[in-house]
């Protein structure tokens, strides 16, 4: 019996209720995720940290195996959207960063001072807080999911009933709405 085989019989046998053949699985699935993770993750901590995401995400959609598909395509197509979601996440935490000794052009030499920094923020997020409210109801909760909460695609339109076209959509148009919406507001 090939590994593949192997791997989609202990599959169907988990998906049976045999939590023996389900821990033998996930024992043999660790090395070879870490290896198909670590093509793109270079980093342990951030590889282990999306291995993991990735057990439960096969773990959450064990459900939706069909034990007459191969399986390592199944598990290959998961761990490949959890890398990239986990990349996304760290591409977006790495964009917003500031660095603390350079200060916008916009404030005189030397920098504003804490509190002026801080009304400033907090005006910029209290007026995209107002603007999200003011979109309409399909626009604003894409935003939210995907935006706010930064849920995928697949796990908003589970949250919101919506399909993953219409999240799309929504999101697209809401985009434009917030840009046209806080270029009003600085006018």
């Amino acid at each position: 019996m090939s590994e593949e085989q192997q791997f989609s019989q202990l599959m169907a046998l988990a998906q049976d209720g045999d939590g023996e053949a389900y821990a033998k699985l996930l024992s043999q699935l660790l090395p070879i995720l870490r290896r198909i993770v670590g093509a793109r993750i270079k980093d342990h901590g951030k590889l282990e940290d999306i291995v993991q995401n990735v057990l439960l995400s096969v773990h959450r959609n064990r459900h939706t195996y069909d034990p007459d598909l191969p399986f390592m395509a199944w598990l290959t197509t998961i761990a490949h959207r959890r890398t990239m979601d986990s990349l996304r996440t760290l591409y977006r935490q790495q964009k917003n960063e500031v660095l603390v000794d350079e200060y916008p052009e916009t404030f005189p030499s030397g920098g504003a001072n804490n509190a002026e920094e801080e009304a400033l923020a907090f005006m910029a997020s209290d007026a995209l807080g107002a603007a999200i409210e003011k979109l309409p109801q399909g626009q604003k909760t894409a935003v939210k999911l995907l935006k706010l909460k930064e849920l995928s695609l697949k796990e908003a339109s589970a949250v919101s009933g919506m399909s993953i076209t219409a999240l799309k959509v929504a999101t697209h148009r809401a985009m434009i709405n917030l840009r046209r919406q806080m270029k009003q507001g600085t006018k």
